[in-house]
């Protein structure tokens, strides 16, 4: 499986007051949009929904990954899809049918992610994999940026990594959640290469130059891997 390190600034930590400026500021440095959706019910925070995301995908060029921190995602996850979402991920925990739910994002056009929290246990799931494009391993308690990187949930990421070199999976892992500077590496390290940062990049003085600073210490750990090529 070729592997190849993708950047994906949150918008959660962008200026909602002007989110397409927001974007763009970083359009020639990232590969996708990272769009937070809370419902106040799965986590207890409340940001956007469709509505605002359907305007967002009229407004930016750059492919968007919709995060769903909702609660049954069944009913509302293929709405993302059908709206230009280019990428749509659910939590499990918040799933009654979770194959339901990957079969109908798909069916709405979209790549399929699936979300586990860090109390949550990869090898409950791990008969899901091959169905998936992304797998998102939660590095911080979902519902608010600006949390601290744990640390612990390296050994998770380093286990589906295993599991997609000894299945030969097209799966990218997706990392959310203190992601800056000074934890990348060790999330590439472990078998990241999907990396969602916010306020790494939108609290910096440049945020696209803070996405290609991300950018090159990921591939730099990444080329020296343990799980490489």
């Amino acid at each position: 499986m070729t592997v190849a390190i993708q950047i994906s600034p949150s918008i959660l930590s962008a200026d909602f007051a002007n989110l397409a400026a927001e974007c763009n500021k970083v359009a020639d440095a990232c590969d996708w949009l990272h769009v937070d959706v809370m419902d106040n019910h799965f986590v207890p925070n409340l940001t956007l929904g469709l509505p605002v995301v359907e305007k967002l995908l009229q407004a930016v060029n750059t492919p968007v990954d919709c995060h769903l921190m909702i609660e049954n995602p069944e009913r509302w996850a293929p709405g993302y899809a059908e709206a230009g979402a280019h990428s749509v991920t659910f939590h499990v925990e918040a799933a009654t049918n979770p194959r339901e739910v990957i079969r109908s994002i798909r069916a709405a056009g979209s790549r399929v992610g699936m979300g586990i929290k860090p109390k949550t246990r990869l090898e409950d799931y791990e008969e899901l994999l091959p169905e998936l494009d992304m797998l998102l391993i939660m590095t911080v308690e979902p519902g608010f940026g600006g949390q601290s990187f744990m640390a612990d949930m390296m050994p998770k990421v380093r286990a589906a990594r295993e599991l997609i070199r000894r299945d030969d999976l097209q799966l990218w892992i997706q990392v959310d959640g203190g992601i800056a500077a000074n934890t990348i590496e060790e999330a590439a390290e472990a078998g990241a290469d999907v990396f969602v940062a916010g306020n790494a990049v939108y609290k910096a003085d440049d945020p696209a130059e803070a996405c290609r600073r991300l950018r090159d210490l990921a591939e730099t750990t990444h080329r020296n891997s343990w799980w490489c090529c």
